[in-house]
């Protein structure tokens, strides 16, 4: 029976050389949201039979980032790489934002967070829109799987 979703995901640890409370309680909150629903079709290995559902691993290797798509044994199907020159504005004002919002959920009025957050969501929509033009021919997903996996390639680019 096919199951074109994702049952775990990991980020390589080598990858992240600094993360705060905030920034880890994101990164677990978005592992278990995706695991919890997605939608996730790698086109290649669903074409060779192999249905779901699967183990991806996500990791930057010299600018690049690497989705490693394994079976349900962990066998590993393919991997993609992704260019993430795209990506780095999106980042680099995603952790801005975020960074913005944390001060102001410890200080400001529910008027200024609200605000802060909206802009944080309309910077992560856009990325997610991307990542989706990105993957597009290579692995068919929707928009809240995208938005998800956004936030772990973020996770990904801290440098502290």
């Amino acid at each position: 029976m096919a199951d074109a979703r994702i049952i775990d995901i990991a980020l390589d640890e080598a990858t992240i050389l600094w993360r705060n409370a905030d920034i880890e309680q994101e990164r677990r909150i978005a592992i278990f949201d995706l695991i919890e629903e997605n939608t996730f079709k790698p086109l290649r290995a669903w074409n060779a039979g192999h249905e779901g559902p699967y183990r991806l691993r996500l990791s930057v290797n010299e600018g690049r980032l690497v989705l490693d798509i394994s079976a349900e044994d962990g066998s590993l199907l393919e991997s993609l790489i992704l260019a993430l020159g795209r990506f780095r504005r999106h980042i680099r004002e995603y952790f801005a934002i975020c960074d913005s919002y944390y001060q102001a959920i410890r200080k400001a009025s529910a008027a200024e967070i609200e605000t802060i957050d909206m802009a944080r969501r309309g910077v992560h929509n856009e990325a997610a829109e991307m990542l989706l033009e990105r993957l597009e021919g290579k692995v068919e997903t929707d928009f809240p799987t995208a938005r998800r996996l956004f936030t772990l390639i973020c996770v990904l680019h801290i440098r502290g």
